[in-house]
């Protein structure tokens, strides 16, 4: 097929291309940087200069590919790590989440598109407390924090723009990234001691690699339902289990462990919220409809070989 990925030097990006052209199918890819064409290049794909949000220009761009399917990984994550003000960092991804899906989706009516997979997120957009792990079939959070009402809404409106249109929309829930242009910055917090266990360290995060991410991706692009899917690893776990194992795979000492109140002063109510409260999600709808397998089933297994060789000199 033909397949048209916005945002294609993105740390997802630069995985799902190669893993498209291997798979067979040809690939336009878009970049907003210029020298970054010969990057996309390499990677096999015909690259494409493009700001997501010209709704003009990515209808045109859409048009001149005449794509069969329609990747949307377009985000601007500068600045995320600012957990005190959560929308302030993702205010840029929350446009191209919002107005950017408008018009990649826009762009797909008009040239007659027949699939259309965008990435979503797992994890705190859901409700948080309760039991077990999050399915796609619970709804998002009704009341997110204030500090994540913006970033969560256009979370939603992606969901429900995709699921709405009249094509086979698939929102992909990807688990926290990791991996080589991904948790970089999480890795020099570590190592730094900036990143401490707050309270209870309860809250259960679920993990994905770049490649099984991008492996995810690839198998929503060639097969399942419309719908909403969880993209995450096999092994949930509290930031009590998996922070210090972290620490260790990549030779930092162990993380500081400060109080409630301290990490609220710290990193707010967001921070205490992703420390203490929020949820893992499960795969199995992925695996068995997508026939999907993560290559990284455990974290445990990818912080080792992802992350371990980035140990400092």
């Amino acid at each position: 097929m033909r397949v048209f990925v916005a945002g294609g030097t993105g740390a997802i990006g630069r995985r799902l291309v190669p893993q498209l052209v291997a798979a067979g199918h040809a690939v336009v890819a878009t970049t907003r940087t210029p020298t970054k064409l010969q990057e996309l290049r390499a990677l096999g794909a015909q690259g494409v200069v493009l700001d997501g949000l010209d709704a003009v220009a990515v209808g045109e761009a859409v048009a001149r590919a005449e794509p069969d399917v329609i990747v949307h990984q377009l985000t601007s994550l500068a600045g995320m790590n600012d957990l005190k003000h959560f929308d302030r960092g993702f205010a840029r991804t929350n446009e191209l989440r919002t107005a950017g899906t408008d018009a990649l989706l826009a762009g797909a009516a008009a040239a007659g598109v027949g699939r259309f997979v965008a990435q979503s997120f797992a994890g705190w957009p859901s409700t948080p407390g309760g039991s077990g792990l999050t399915t796609e079939d619970e709804p998002l959070d009704p009341h997110p924090l204030p500090a994540m009402a913006q970033t969560h809404a256009a979370i939603r409106h992606v969901e429900e723009a995709v699921l709405a249109a009249p094509l086979d929309g698939i929102a992909l829930r990807y688990g926290g990234f990791y991996g080589p242009g991904a948790s970089d910055v999480m890795v020099e917090l570590v190592r730094g001691r900036k990143f401490p266990l707050v309270g209870s360290g309860a809250g259960v995060w679920s993990f994905i690699h770049l490649d099984d991410a991008a492996s995810a991706t690839v198998a929503a692009v060639e097969r399942g339902a419309p719908g909403v899917y969880n993209v995450v690893d096999d092994d949930p776990a509290p930031v009590a289990e998996w922070l210090p194992y972290l620490a260790a795979a990549v030779g930092a000492p162990p993380p500081r462990h400060v109080p409630t109140w301290l990490g609220r002063i710290a990193a707010g109510e967001v921070g205490v919220a992703m420390m203490t409260r929020i949820r893992g999600a499960s795969n199995a709808k992925a695996k068995r409809e997508l026939g999907w397998q993560p290559s990284y089933p455990s974290w445990r297994a990818g912080f080792r070989a992802g992350l371990a060789e980035r140990r400092a000199a």
